[in-house]
């Protein structure tokens, strides 16, 4: 897995976040702020972080995501 190659991902996902990321082997732990999260619960955030990695996850690339999705006024308090 090339984290670099995720950044750039979510970056384009995600233009107005903040994201960082770790990885051990084939499993991936990151943490995302945007205000792209903004009213939604914490499943459609998620799938609005899964749907750019399709392609990593579905090639096994990426095997196991963990994740941190919250909005800038949740990340201030």
């Amino acid at each position: 897995m090339n984290l670099e190659e995720i950044r750039q991902i979510l970056d384009t996902a995600f233009p107005d976040g903040k994201v960082e990321l770790e990885a051990d082997g084939d499993r991936l732990t990151l943490a995302l702020v945007s205000d792209r999260f903004e009213g939604l619960n914490r499943v459609k955030r998620q799938q609005l972080v899964y749907s750019p990695l399709k392609d990593m996850i579905s090639s096994g690339a990426v095997h196991a995501v963990t994740m941190s999705t919250i909005t800038p006024q949740e990340a201030e308090s």
